[in-house]
């Protein structure tokens, strides 16, 4: 990249680091897009009673409408990219176009729609729009997770303007059309067809647009402020449709995330003189082998796992290292080796993370003695010259998001599969231990979730990101196949 600044005075290689963290989802997507082509498209078994489910509501996508309200929000891309410090998006932005698309149906207007901005920081709202159903008792049917901020893009990286939509045939270019601004104009325009049809459902439908979901600086601003302070406390007894992933596929399970760094200590010397002291590099490398092997010895692949088509069960592995700096004949005084635990959702960090803290204080406790030694001269301990190497292992609990494993057994899913097999002839439920945020903690709140998304995985976060409006069409008749399911199994 460049280093031109974009949005404020971010670099190009600030971007880079901002977006990267995304990459091993967008690759994952990518293999098992693969892994489907080869193996053919497949349908998914369905329960009578679901397959009969029929769209009452016939909602299509008013294409026109979609591509002028994504164009403004797109055109505000710019002002609601979220890497903070140095940019801090003002989602009410993007809330002032759908306010205005939506005005004439709002019951302050004569129309259906009752529309709450709810926020928790100035110039960052969420926006909870909500079609009530003719039974206040029936449970309320739920289309969240679309947010208003978008991660950052620089645009000496694109061949096109990212701040601006660009329409190339069927294709969508602009930062957020895939992540998610994409969602949230169809969405949008779903809620516009359904209150300009007024079809008579039991079920309330909700949806919910969030602030905050690309970083999480400020806890409480987004969905879960929402959700802590009650405002979502309605879609609890119904269900949840999580708009927030890819390739118009059910997302069953995500994995689990959270960072290490082991380091090893041990004292700066001659290289020339192996035998006068620790090297801390050889320490660290064996120890971190050693505690891998230990973690795949507590925590192996789960038979559930098989089930919900992931294709790695939990892991533990260095993705960096660095030592204290010097010369190249002098052995360092300590060396570190970073990375991440990656769990599938039948772990749980509470019982992962004391145990691998448990083998690193059995290395230091017994001296390292299960630890082999590179050479004859190497060694963790130089009694002669008391020196004795230590190893500690940091793991922030306070930063850890949990996966998590969608209810395969609930209506809600069986109802998104019958919607999505309906529309595309065809339906790959998938899974992988990339990490979402917030979902596991609504789940764990209460709510019955499920997760999908019509972008494309391999556009997340990446520089000339797309979608199609091809598939925002069908987005639409699934979502439409989805709600009438749902008012029908929920009442």
């Amino acid at each position: 990249m460049s280093g031109k600044a974009v949005g404020g005075g971010v670099s190009g290689a600030l971007v880079a680091g901002a977006i990267a963290g995304f990459s091993i989802l967008a690759l994952l997507a990518r293999l098992r897009k693969e892994r489907i082509t080869k193996a053919g498209k497949k349908t998914h078994e369905i329960p009578s009673e679901v397959a009969e489910l029929k769209d009452s509501l016939a909602i299509t996508l008013n294409s026109s409408t979609y591509l002028d309200l994504l164009g403004k929000l797109i055109g505000e891309a710019e002002h609601v990219q979220n890497y903070p410090p140095e940019l801090i998006p003002q989602e009410d932005k993007i809330i002032a176009h759908i306010l205005q698309l939506l005005k004439p149906y709002e019951d302050s207007n004569g129309g259906p729609l009752k529309i709450e901005v709810v926020s928790y920081e100035p110039g960052r709202g969420n926006i909870i729009i909500t079609y009530p159903g003719t039974d206040k008792e029936a449970p309320s049917i739920g289309l969240i997770g679309a947010h208003l901020d978008v991660v950052p893009a620089d645009a000496d990286s694109w061949e096109r303007n990212p701040f601006e939509l660009v329409v190339e045939g069927d294709n969508l270019y602009g930062r957020g059309t895939t992540d998610c601004l994409g969602h949230v104009a169809l969405v949008t325009c779903f809620l516009q067809e359904l209150a300009r049809k007024k079809p008579k459902l039991k079920s309330s439908v909700v949806a919910v647009f969030i602030a905050s979901e690309e970083a999480n600086d400020k806890p409480d601003i987004g969905i879960d402020g929402l959700v802590k302070h009650g405002k979502l406390d309605m879609l609890k007894s119904g269900a949840c449709l999580w708009i927030d992933a890819s390739d118009s596929e059910p997302c069953l399970g995500t994995g689990g995330v959270i960072s290490f760094h082991l380091k090893a200590y041990g004292k700066r010397f001659h290289s020339g003189f192996p035998h006068k002291t620790v090297n801390p590099i050889e320490l660290a490398s064996e120890a971190m082998k050693y505690v891998q092997d230990r973690f795949y010895q507590d925590f192996p692949g789960r038979p559930e796992e098989k089930e919900y088509n992931f294709e790695t069960s939990s892991t533990m592995k260095p993705t960096q290292i660095k030592c204290a700096s010097g010369g190249l004949n002098q052995i360092p005084s300590h060396a570190t080796i970073s990375g991440d635990i990656r769990l599938t959702p039948f772990y749980s960090f509470k019982e992962v993370v004391p145990k691998v803290r448990g083998y690193v204080n059995e290395l230091n406790e017994t001296m390292f003695s299960a630890l082999p030694t590179r050479g004859p001269h190497s060694k963790y301990e130089v009694p002669e010259l008391g020196l004795a190497g230590k190893v500690e292992i940091d793991i922030d609990d306070n930063d850890v998001c949990e996966g998590i494993a969608c209810r395969v057994r609930s209506k809600s899913y069986q109802v998104l599969c019958h919607s999505i097999t309906s529309v595309r002839g065809f339906v790959n439920p998938y899974s992988v231990t990339g990490a979402l945020p917030l979902v596991r903690d609504i789940q764990d709140a209460g709510f019955d979730l499920q997760i999908t998304g019509f972008g494309l995985s391999n556009s997340y976060h990446a520089e000339n990101e797309y979608c199609k409006l091809s598939d925002m069409e069908k987005a639409c008749k699934i979502l439409s196949l989805f709600v009438s399911g749902m008012n029908e199994v929920l009442n």
